[in-house]
């Protein structure tokens, strides 16, 4: 990794998330990482989906993106990014909406996702924190639409990089992505502790047989597809 590369991945600890808003952790790191080491976002039109704080937007500017426009459900986090953005000093079009709002722009060279992926009891409502990672029983409320979207919201040749876990399916992604006419890779595997959602939800996973008993550990998990 460049200097530049190692300062934009550096910047995600001086996001500041506010109160309701998704704080920059592990995935959001691995994520921009990989941004950072594939090499496909300096000069490309980048997409942000689930911005939350906008550190993954902030990042793919700072990494030499030409445009970056970046998405989130909720408008606290939409002020929160724009805010960040601003402090950074970067340029970052963050918006209002979701993937369907996201597809009625012309198509990016470049998506990068940090959706919400852990498995929930409910389906999720309202617009609460919780947001940020309930994705129902499967973990795959957001990841599904985002796979079926993909090809849409990508010109031809261009890469989505999207993080997990391995509770939420990422082998469903490689297939749905490839059933779309992507060439799909898991290009990164991070093994990490539980964090305080998972951990409150780690004897629910037990009782369904996803999670072994007593472990509290999870792999995430970043899937490359190239639009064809």
């Amino acid at each position: 990794m460049t200097t530049a590369e190692s300062d934009s991945v550096r910047t995600l600890t001086s996001v500041h998330a506010d109160p309701g808003v998704y704080e920059p952790q592990e995935d959001s790191l691995l994520l921009c990482e990989i941004a950072a080491t594939t090499g496909v976002v300096p000069g490309a039109r980048v997409l942000d989906m689930c911005t939350g704080s906008g550190a993954v937007a902030i990042t793919a500017a700072l990494l030499g993106a030409r445009e970056v426009v970046a998405f989130d459900i909720a408008p606290r986090a939409v002020h929160c990014a724009q805010r960040n953005a601003r402090s950074v000093g970067v340029e970052v079009d963050v918006r209002v909406g979701s993937l369907a709002e996201a597809a009625e722009l012309e198509p990016f060279d470049v998506v990068l996702c940090n959706p919400p992926y852990v498995p929930s009891e409910v389906v999720p409502t309202g617009m609460g924190l919780h947001r940020a990672w309930d994705a129902g029983e499967d973990g795959r409320m957001v990841l599904d639409p985002l796979c079926r979207a993909a090809a849409s919201l990508l010109a031809p040749g261009g890469v989505l990089l999207v993080v997990h876990s391995e509770f939420s399916g990422p082998r469903r992604t490689v297939n749905m992505l490839a059933d779309n006419g992507f060439s799909v890779a898991e290009v990164s595997r991070r093994r990490i502790d539980f964090g305080p959602v998972m951990h409150r939800r780690a004897q629910w996973l037990e009782a369904r047989g996803v999670l072994a008993a007593g472990r509290r550990t999870e792999e995430l998990v970043v899937v490359r597809g190239d639009r064809r």
